[in-house]
């Protein structure tokens, strides 16, 4: 479907960088659901890192996922400066890693 993750990239800070089936692409803030249920268990930052796409869904290997329609009502898209500028820092940061 249009609005299916095809893409999904760890970030620091509990965000994720997705990009949507219909050319979407963002940032998701996944710190106000850090305290909630299941979600507690992310932030664990090795095991957020395990993020990946299960059936176009944001998911993590215990269960944990994020419906399509979340990310796009609360994701910052990437077309916005802010955004850009912490998706270039990122990789900037991920680059100088050993």
């Amino acid at each position: 479907m249009d609005w299916d993750v095809k893409t999904v990239q760890p970030m620091p800070d509990y965000r994720i960088y997705v990009e949507i089936a219909d050319g979407r692409k963002g940032v998701f803030d996944l710190k106000p659901y850090l305290h909630h249920g299941v979600f507690r268990e992310l932030r664990d930052v090795s095991y957020f890192t395990q993020v990946g796409v299960l059936f176009g869904a944001v998911t993590w290997p215990n269960g944990q996922d994020v419906a399509p329609e979340t990310l796009l009502a609360e994701m910052t898209p990437a077309e916005s400066a802010t955004a850009n500028q912490e998706l270039q820092r990122d990789a900037s940061e991920r680059a100088a890693a050993p």
